[in-house]
């Protein structure tokens, strides 16, 4: 595969890198760092709306899309060119991921047109933000064991449960949302998808403060909400079809741990002196560097796999799963490894004043959740086992009992 641009991939990269030039500041060593993962007040989720506005308008928002969505009718390689080349530059993240990368393609794949011509170019502006609501108190992993329930009131549901580590439900306008409808139906069965404004009567969010010092995720409580059928995506019954649509981009939106990366503690290595000289001079340290290098390309032409499936119009596979487990765990260990080169100046946390900004320091808080969240490592090493590698599947003595007779250890 030769992965140097064509001439038209090059001229595309042009194009982008004059729109970036003109709009957005490039990342240096002294410049203010964007490395936070989640929005702190109204003042960054304003910059945020009118930084995707200004993607939009531009035609960079989501360059695969059609084009009578704002999107460029664009191919999958132009995208990944975009996505190169803005992370050079500081530019707000992470706020529409959720949306633009699992809700509206929800949407798109079950959704009437016009349906589709209400939301999507909002969403794509960033006028209106979306959420996920899928897991539970009891159902993270096993997202098929969920509780909240949806009872049919002539031309709407009755919506009452809890979800919880929903992203972003705080500030966001809607949302996607799964819901038993039929408890006498296996679990998986049972299921009837939706999407609903989260301003609706009766529902509440309660942002959860996290150990890192954000409030990104929320619980989510609902109270008998009326919503519409006309709000309901697929089938009912079919929840759990149309919840692997948005699962299965899920692995491509959210996929990738933020960082620290390769290159970060590589950087931090070669500016940290220890009592014998440069880290970066240190044996294990390179032994270590080596490692995550030969992880990080591995990752990427795994990536690159995805991509050219996604080129042929194929629909995101289990492989994706491999990015997630693999990505998440070397955060981690990047994060806890960039401490002990720290030492005492770990203890440091304000980004005026640390090392980096303090980044090592706010990941290795942060890192261990990235192994739960969109997916568990046993889930997705169950996932990838099956449905790589064709290994036999785990026995799963619940899968065919209806819902409401499954053992729940009480009583």
């Amino acid at each position: 595969m030769d992965f140097n641009d064509t001439p038209d991939e090059a001229g595309f990269r042009a194009e982008i890198r004059t729109f970036l030039d003109a709009n957005a500041q490039k990342k240096s060593e002294t410049a203010p760092s964007n490395r936070r993962r989640y929005i702190s007040d109204a003042e960054e989720l304003k910059q945020a709306k009118l930084w995707q506005a200004k993607k939009a308008d531009a035609g960079f928002a989501r360059i695969t899309w059609p084009e009578k969505w704002g999107g460029r009718g664009g191919s999958m390689i132009q995208q990944v060119i975009y996505n190169e080349e803005e992370a050079r530059y500081l530019v707000p993240g992470g706020v529409f991921a959720i949306g633009l990368g699992m809700c509206i393609p929800t949407l798109m794949n079950y959704a009437d047109e016009a349906t589709l011509q209400r939301y999507v170019r909002p969403a794509l502006r960033g006028e209106e933000i979306w959420c996920q609501l899928f897991s539970e108190p009891v159902a993270g992993s096993d997202l098929a064991g969920l509780k909240t329930r949806a009872e049919r009131d002539g031309d709407d549901w009755i919506v009452n449960g809890q979800k919880v580590w929903t992203s972003g439900a705080h500030y966001s306008d809607f949302g996607i949302l799964v819901t038993r409808t039929d408890p006498t139906a296996p679990k998986h069965a049972g299921l009837t998808f939706f999407y609903l404004d989260m301003k609706s009567p009766g529902v509440e969010v309660r942002p959860i403060k996290q150990i890192s010092g954000g409030s990104n995720f929320n619980e989510v409580f609902f109270t008998d909400v009326r919503i519409p059928d006309s709000q309901r995506l697929g089938k009912i019954g079919d929840g759990w079809k149309v919840s692997l649509t948005t699962l299965m981009n899920e692995r491509l939106a959210v996929g990738d741990a933020p960082g620290p990366d390769f290159e970060d503690i590589f950087e931090l290595a070669r500016n940290t002196e220890l009592d014998d000289g440069p880290a970066i001079r240190d044996s294990a340290v390179r032994a270590q560097l080596a490692h995550w290098y030969v992880q990080t390309q591995g990752l990427k032409y795994t990536k690159f796999r995805t991509m050219t499936a996604l080129s042929r119009g194929q629909t995101p596979g289990p492989e994706s799963s491999i990015t997630k487990v693999v990505s998440a765990s070397k955060l981690q260990d990047i994060a806890s490894f960039g401490m002990d080169l720290l030492g005492m100046a770990g203890n440091i946390t304000d980004p005026a004043l640390a090392p980096m900004q303090g980044w090592f320091q706010e990941a290795l808080l942060y890192a261990p959740g990235l192994r739960i969240a969109g997916g568990t490592d046993e889930v997705l090493r169950n996932i990838i086992a099956e449905r790589v590698l064709g290994l036999p599947g785990d026995i799963r003595v619940d899968k065919d009992l209806p819902y409401n007779k499954i053992p729940t250890g009480k009583g």
